[in-house]
């Protein structure tokens, strides 16, 4: 009995010591660019590597809003945010209750076409789907960044939900039939109530997918006043010179919002994922 003990004492110890190392690893990145956006310029490039600044310079935040519109670009980039993760909740979810809780032929095979094209490289689908924007008029214009999310939301997205979903009961769900309930009236005033865990998850990985979103603006956005706060972080780069704690700075308060919104809802983003895990 000590024994087991004991070796299960050394398997924590172990399994802690390995998770506190990678956790170490993938800090240092977040360690670097806050202590980079407080240090003088001089400081930034020095060998061996000065980790903290001396003494910090918190005016460098300043410097870096006044450097570029960044309350234009924090608006940009929250509204299409917003508008994608609405889109997404709202599409995905119909798609997902459709393949879990409707009957209908060739439902099974569509939602495997569906996984599938997850596993098709976004690169090969840039320049048609670009000519298809192009054609409708839609470049310089938020439209090719926002009408995909309302248009099914992703394989992803709809996968995860379609696992939660069947795990609600079929009996739930015919019982509301059998008083004269809709199919939109059961998705909307029961499905989507029971849903919210995964539904916070959804959301949340959308609003990171969207905010941190370079490819598609810089793609699509050729005005500079549309940019988001993702492309809009060039302006730092030069041809031959960057200012690395200005833009450092800019990037911490980018970032500053997602970390925020992380920390306070980690707990309901990892529940999501182990509820969706429990589908058929």
């Amino acid at each position: 009995m000590r024994s087991q003990k004991k070796m299960r004492l050394i398997r924590e110890i172990i399994l802690y010591s390995v998770l506190t190392l990678f956790s170490v690893i993938f800090l240092v990145p977040l360690f670097w660019m806050i202590s980079t956006s407080l240090k003088p310029e001089s400081q930034v490039m020095t060998v061996p590597v000065q980790w903290l600044p001396k003494p910090p310079q918190w005016r460098n935040y300043i410097d870096a809003v006044k450097a570029f519109p960044f309350f234009r670009y924090f608006w940009n980039t929250s509204f299409l945010a917003i508008l994608n993760v609405v889109g997404t909740l709202f599409s995905a979810s119909l798609v997902a209750y459709s393949f879990s809780k409707l009957r209908w032929k060739g439902r099974n095979q569509l939602f495997y076409i569906t996984i599938a094209t997850m596993f098709i490289p976004s690169q090969v689908l840039i320049i048609p789907t670009y000519l298809i924007f192009s054609k409708l008029g839609w470049i310089n214009t938020y439209l090719p960044l926002v009408v995909p999310a309302f248009c099914g939301g992703g394989a992803f997205n709809i996968f995860l939900l379609r696992q939660f979903f069947v795990s609600i009961p079929d009996e739930l769900l015919e019982a509301a039939r059998i008083d004269g309930a809709s199919e939109f009236r059961i998705y909307s005033q029961i499905v989507l109530p029971l849903s919210k865990p995964v539904l916070f998850t959804v959301s949340i990985f959308t609003l990171l997918f969207s905010w941190n979103d370079f490819f598609g603006p810089l793609l699509y956005l050729h005005d500079p006043s549309k940019w988001t706060l993702a492309v809009g972080l060039r302006s730092f780069q030069q041809q031959y010179t960057t200012t690395w704690n200005l833009l450092m700075a800019a990037s911490t308060l980018t970032a500053l919002p997602l970390i925020i919104i992380y920390f306070i809802f980690q707990k309901s983003i990892t529940s999501g994922f182990a509820l969706s895990g429990s589908g058929k």
